[in-house]
């Protein structure tokens, strides 16, 4: 270990409760959290919540302490950085996929879909798995929202139309009265 520095990403204390970033104490303190804090799920749309949370700083009643590699030292630690363990799937999304190919807008992205060998339970052959590509701009799509503008358009004139002509009638009727 010697030469590495690590970093403290988070842990529990041993009776579990996690660590919460911000919070400098190393005792527990009962903080009132909602939705997009940590160390609390809620269960209803803008539900609060007291939660007992265990202060950032670390001392001896920690049960378990999450910590990353910030900077390697001389020697590979056995098991952990010696060993790289690749992903077992590539990116679904459009996006993602040119991102990590370095792709233009022109280019085709489902030649560079990643691909896995699959190996078939009934008889034994391995087939290609690939996932289905989101948020792809397909003709279909670039037609159906196409449509949808057109549409739109459509709605717009013919509420101008019909305003127009309600304007004519209430000039109209106004005439009338007078």
């Amino acid at each position: 270990m010697e030469g590495y520095m690590l970093r403290v990403t988070g842990g529990n204390d041993k009776q579990g409760f996690p660590m919460k970033q911000g919070v400098l104490t190393n005792q527990r303190v009962r903080l009132l959290l909602k939705a997009g804090h940590s160390c609390y799920r809620p269960r209803r749309d803008g539900e609060r919540r007291r939660k007992s949370v265990r202060g950032c700083i670390v001392d001896a009643n920690l049960s378990v302490l999450n910590l990353i590699v910030a900077k390697k030292g001389e020697q590979e630690i056995p098991g952990l950085t010696d060993v790289t363990v690749p992903r077992r799937l590539g990116p679904k999304r459009a996006s993602k996929i040119r991102k990590l190919f370095n792709l233009s807008k022109d280019d085709d992205v489902r030649q560079y879909v990643l691909r896995r060998p699959v190996v078939s339970k009934v008889n034994g052959k391995q087939r290609m798995k690939a996932p289905k590509i989101q948020r792809l701009l397909t003709p279909l799509v670039k037609q159906r929202k196409r449509h949808r503008l057109a549409l739109k358009r459509r709605r717009t004139l013919k509420s101008k139309d019909e305003a127009a002509n309600y304007q004519k009638l209430l000039a109209l009727r106004m005439k009338v009265y007078q």
